[in-house]
């Protein structure tokens, strides 16, 4: 049995005294208490998971006991000892929440497997509530690493509009975190305890995204064998993120504009409407206004989506951030790989913030992580970079560096050795020098190249 604590309520002593006993034999903490008000002292100050009450105690009933716990503690089980069966106390207690009913001396042999039932229960309850805080920890506006203005701005504007049921845009570059967001304003919502699907409208083609989007009644179409909920539905009284928005067919988006009008869709192959109570959350990456005037995407749909639109800045946008971000990755990757990691070299700090960050924060995210595994020191050095990245530091050493011809020289031939990945003999005939010269050019440059 779990180990827990158990509270006994019974003003027969003797009684009390045989059933903790038989209980702490089972290796569990018993409190005992011979009165409803002392049991309610105990409650408000021990963390009780199980509460074994007698119906009738001198000052009350613990049928009405069973309902006043439950609404002041709702993760304790109770369940009621009665010296005379009595189904309609029974039929009470269970209404007011109770584990279960027994009578007492008859169904003594019960009372051990029972209570180990209702201690599972509250420990599995424990670790549900114990899951959903971290997932909401997870998804809590923490989640969005950065102190620049620009990304507090943008979090300011995610934390007015959260509370409410408006739809979102988010408009940013691939890699900035647009699902981050999305989550975090749904968990920072009325809805947080509700659904949160999300889907990306460009991994799928028109058909195929449609009943994944709608679902279908069985024999729609070839494959179709039985009903299908989409994500719509599985979102409903919670909030559907569409990513890439922009990518959505055209006929699909005429579809999802009813939803957004109506709160009603029909399933692919269905007759009738399937009504939803479901927050829309879309992102792109795309220029939605020339997209309307290109035809590409509907005007309508664009104005119900464009409601509040939150931009989202790319990472090159805010390099403050950068080593608060890269160290968040570099504990988690380094934690993952098992690894003793204390932060970054000077160098390679520097690096980082020379970088374009095309691909922004994911591409930060996967540039850590491969540092991690390559390095062998506790601290990231600029050799577990890319080789991409590090020679990147070169073009911003300083005005001197366009003039240096040894910087030159090491730019060029870390260059050619990327574009024939790491081969020596074809890097010195594309660079017109012996295989010799080239070794020792990598020697005397300390370059890296992928192999």
């Amino acid at each position: 049995m779990a180990t827990g604590i158990v509270l006994i309520i019974d003003d027969e002593e003797k009684l009390r005294a045989l059933l903790a006993r038989i209980i702490r034999l089972e290796g569990l903490k018993v409190l005992e208490a011979d009165t409803l008000k002392a049991g309610g002292r105990l409650l408000d100050r021990e963390n009780i998971d199980v509460v074994l009450c007698d119906v009738k105690l001198p000052d009350g009933n613990g049928v009405d006991f069973v309902r006043e716990t439950k609404v002041k503690f709702p993760s304790v089980e109770m369940i009621l000892l009665t010296a005379y069966g009595n189904i309609a106390d029974g039929v009470a207690a269970m209404k007011n929440g109770a584990f279960d009913y027994i009578t007492k001396g008859d169904d003594n042999d019960k009372i051990i497997p029972l209570l180990a039932r209702a201690m599972e229960k509250v420990q599995l309850q424990k670790r549900v509530a114990m899951l959903e805080q971290q997932v909401g920890k997870r998804y809590t506006w923490d989640a969005i690493l950065g102190n620049s203005s620009l990304i507090l701005n943008a979090i300011a504007m995610a934390r007015k509009v959260a509370p409410t049921d408006a739809t979102v845009l988010l408009l940013g570059e691939t890699g900035t975190g647009k699902e981050v967001f999305a989550q975090a304003i749904h968990y920072g919502g009325k809805r947080a305890t509700k659904p949160f699907m999300a889907l990306n409208c460009s991994a799928f083609g028109k058909e195929l995204l449609e009943s994944e989007l709608f679902g279908h009644k069985a024999g729609a179409f070839t494959g179709a064998t039985r009903d299908k909920r989409g994500l719509i539905e599985e979102a409903n009284l919670g909030t559907l993120f569409l990513d890439e928005i922009g990518e959505m067919h055209i006929d699909l988006q005429a579809k999802l504009l009813r939803v957004l009008e109506t709160s009603e869709f029909i399933k692919v192959g269905d007759t009738k409407s399937t009504r939803v109570d479901v927050r829309i959350i879309a992102a792109t990456n795309r220029d939605l206004e020339q997209d309307v005037e290109q035809g590409r995407f509907r005007d309508d749909l664009y104005y119900r989506l464009n409601v509040f639109t939150i931009p989202l800045p790319a990472l090159r946008d805010r390099k403050r951030d950068i080593p608060m971000i890269a160290d968040h990755y570099l504990h988690f990757f380094a934690r993952k790989a098992g690894k003793r990691i204390e932060g970054f070299s000077k160098d390679f700090l520097e690096h980082l913030q020379s970088h374009d960050w095309k691909g922004n924060i994911r591409e930060l995210k996967n540039i850590i992580e491969r540092a991690v595994i390559l390095a062998d020191g506790p601290l990231l050095a600029v050799d577990n970079l890319p080789s991409e990245l590090q020679v990147v530091g070169l073009r911003t050493s300083g005005p001197l560096s366009a003039f240096d011809l040894a910087s030159v020289e090491k730019l060029h031939i870390q260059r050619v050795l990327n574009h024939t990945r790491g081969n020596k003999t074809e890097a010195a005939r594309l660079l017109n020098i012996g295989l010799t010269t080239l070794y020792r050019k990598i020697e005397e440059y300390k370059l890296s190249y992928e192999a």
